[in-house]
Order: structure tokens, then sequence, then C-alpha cells
């Protein structure tokens, strides 16, 4: 599998996605410079966490213009993978690549801290080593994490089955309780139409090696190895 991590400036997780992908994949990712024109061509294109531009404006409101973005959505509409984590999830919404937006937490404060979830599927390109129903542990490091959509985008995400992670409490119910940022509908992370686009806020590679204190995002590589190698 072929991969390719793109650095904005303001990028702070861009060298520890590049990481994991190495570690669970064999290859290491391409670092993909947000002003250059083109991304190689490979099977997976990662838009990394950090605060790209500072979050000056809107978060990811400024990298969704950057040189880069226009190649990357010519190919996601072509059918490549594209993973957005955190502000890359904010950069896939503000491209319109995703539905919907990400706001400001709930309690207006910047939230930093292990959450659970629960897989609401395992038959996708980023969560087939998962279980449906399996409650998982990612950290989250977001001010701005709140997904928010109209009623009738919230209906057809829930009716077409694009809502891939909820957050949880640690009995797998997605109560308001368990909302760290007041996402509706419990929302973490969320599919395209076409399956192959996924944006979430918690950080998978954050927790996808033992000597970060657990495993539980590294099945989220491996199953994108499984799906496109």
């Amino acid at each position: 599998m072929k991969s390719s991590v793109i650095v904005f400036p303001g990028s702070n997780c861009d060298r520890d996605v590049a990481v994991s992908l190495e570690q669970l994949t064999g290859h290491a990712p391409a670092m993909v410079w947000h002003g250059d024109a083109e991304v190689p061509d490979c099977d997976l294109i990662v838009l990394p966490g950090g605060f790209s531009y500072g979050d000056y404006l809107r978060s990811g409101a400024m990298a969704a213009h950057s040189p880069i973005m226009s190649d990357i959505v010519a190919k996601a509409r072509s059918g490549v993978a594209v993973l957005g984590i955190c502000n890359g999830f904010q950069v896939l919404t503000e491209t319109q690549l995703l539905p919907g937006i990400l706001m400001r937490n709930a309690s207006l404060k910047f939230i930093c801290r292990d959450v659970t979830l629960r897989v609401e599927r395992d038959d996708t390109i980023f969560t087939n080593r998962y279980r449906k129903g399996d409650v998982i542990k990612i950290p989250v490091a977001h001010h701005d994490g709140n997904f928010f959509s109209d009623d009738e985008t919230i209906r057809a995400l829930e009716d077409e089955g694009r809502i891939v992670l909820r957050y949880c409490d640690a009995d797998g119910e997605a109560s308001g309780d368990a909302n760290p940022n007041g996402s509706r509908a419990n929302i973490a992370g969320i599919l395209d139409q076409s399956g192959r686009i996924l944006g979430l806020m918690p950080h998978p590679e954050r927790l996808a090696d033992e000597a970060l204190g657990g495993t539980d995002g590294a099945p989220m590589f491996r199953s994108l190895l499984e799906a496109l190698h």
C-alpha cells in the first residue's frame, strides 16, 4: 500500500501518523508539502491532525485552499482513499468532501484525553479489522470537534450507514454524558457516499503501539492495508 501524508504549516501529527503507517504497513509514506501541486501516485492520502495555518479564520478553512488540495479533491473523487484525522476532518468538511461542520466544543474548552468509541460498521476499508459494536479507546485533542449538520443530513448519514464511529461510555451506550464535545448523534467519524473518505476527530495514531499505552488505533491502519494492498 502506497500512502501520502499531507503536511500543512501547523500540522503536528504528520510524523505520528507516518510512523504508524510505516510500522503497520511496512512502507514509509510520502510526506507531501501543502504548497506542492500534486500528490504522488498512491492508494491512501492522509490529512493529519494539528492546527493548519494556526487555525486562523476557522479550523481547516485556509488549508482547504492550499495548492495541494485541488489535486487531493480530484484524486478523492476518482476513488483514491482519504483519511482525515482531527484537523484533517475539518479540512474535509471545508472542501465539502464530507458534509457538516466542526464547531467549537460545547464546553468552549480544548479537550485532550482518551475517549471511548463504538464501532458502528466493520465492513469498510477503514474498519474491517474491528467488529461492529466494539468499544475502543482512542485519544482526542481538539477545540473544534463539535460535529454539526442539519436534520436532513443527519438522517441521511444514519440511513446510509455513514456514521462509522460514535462517542460512547464503557458499556457502549452513546449517551450525552459520553459525548466530549456536543457532536450531534454522538458522531466521532463519518464516511462519504463512496465509502472511501473517512473523517474522524479521535487520533488512532496516538494509540497504535504498546509503547503509547494501547493499540486500539492500530486496526484502522491494518484495515487499510488489507483493503488497499
